[in-house]
């Protein structure tokens, strides 16, 4: 199963580990809703650190 890592940026623009999850789908959806709930920055990376999204609130 892929691990895909949801990550968020700081006031200072460093990269914070908010959670993990399985399903893509899924972690778009959180991202985004916690990206547009909290008006800062999302990412979603794969297992090797590969950028799969940005989203942008």
């Amino acid at each position: 199963m892929p691990r895909i890592e949801i990550e968020y940026q700081d006031q200072f623009g460093r990269w914070q580990h908010y959670q993990t999850m399985h399903n893509q789908a899924n972690a778009f959806r959180t991202a985004q809703n916690r990206a547009r709930s909290t008006g800062k920055r999302h990412r979603l990376t794969d297992e090797n650190g590969s950028l799969l999204d940005l989203i942008d609130p």
